[in-house]
């Protein structure tokens, strides 16, 4: 089969893209339903310790169960109405029962992880580097939209990727071991340090730990060489995306913006392109 997809690369590419499709679908199921798990698990929490009666589970809540169904009525999604991109545009955006609309977001999260799973695969070709970076775009999709909406990024995602960066750079994958162990603690630390200087100027928080975590995950992966990249990168589209917001839409200046979408964003170019975009900056610079 490798040997097939290498030979024909449409065939390579053509199948990447349906799988991109196919985890954009399942990634929106998790967008929705990872915090809602993750927020009834801590009021558990919260109620055990305080010695407060567990609420009762009414009925199975995760990644698997309920079955897909309309928020509106309750319409059961069958299998042709949930075929990736394709369903929606067959039902013209809306419920088959109650004709509700459905929103955009799901064909646009579909369609999204297959152009960045479209790109990984033509960036590193028939590879293991291939396949991992996929799970590392897949995952990035899935925190950004889960930090745009909540301003949250799971644990429940980031620390496994942390470990595994570090697992898979044990063979040397995308990085030397040595740089990834100074990546992820350097990474973390580069933010936190950033947090506790802004939190004493101005008594305020202006990010949160998951973005420390996040920052690690790409140390852990890519090395610290990548880091003031995707820090740059991550800073200035943050600030041109904030300025937007306040001009375009009058947003509060004081209402929090979520920077995991951005570093998630400059993380993703950087195991793209990250070392040719160093060279050319310093070839630029005449440092190197």
């Amino acid at each position: 089969m490798l040997a097939l997809l290498q030979q024909v690369p449409a065939l390579f590419y053509g199948a990447v893209f349906v799988l991109g499709l196919l985890v954009g679908s399942f990634l929106n199921v998790v967008i929705h339903r990872l915090p809602v798990m993750l927020e009834r698990r801590w009021r558990q929490e919260c109620r055990a310790f305080l010695g407060l009666q567990e609420e009762p589970v009414t009925e199975r809540f995760d990644l698997v169960r309920p079955a897909s169904h309309c928020p509106h009525c309750g319409h059961p999604i069958r299998a042709w109405e949930n075929i990736p991109l394709l369903s929606w545009l067959l039902l013209r955006g809306r419920c088959s029962q109650c004709r509700a609309p459905i929103s955009l977001r799901y064909p646009v999260v579909e369609l999204l992880t297959a152009l960045v799973s479209l790109a990984v695969a033509w960036r590193f070709g028939v590879s293991f580097q291939t396949l991992w970076g996929l799970v590392l775009t897949w995952s990035l999709v899935a925190l950004s939209a889960i930090d745009i909406d909540h301003q949250l990024l799971p644990d429940a995602i980031t620390l496994p990727l942390l470990w595994l960066g570090l697992l898979l750079n044990v063979a040397g994958l995308f990085t030397d071991l040595r740089s990834g162990v100074i990546g992820a603690a350097a990474g973390y630390l580069v933010l936190w340090s950033v947090y506790q200087v802004f939190r004493l100027l101005t008594g305020k928080e202006g990010m949160g730990y998951g973005d420390f975590k996040l920052l690690a995950v790409f140390g852990a992966w890519l090395g610290w060489q990548m880091l003031p990249l995707i820090i740059l990168i991550s800073s200035l589209v943050g600030a041109i995306a904030g300025i937007a917001l306040i001009l375009l839409q009058g947003r509060d200046r004081g209402q929090p913006i979520p920077f995991g979408p951005y570093l998630a964003v400059a993380g993703w170019i950087a195991l793209l392109w990250g070392r040719e975009l160093t060279q050319w900056y310093l070839h630029l610079t005449g440092i190197a």
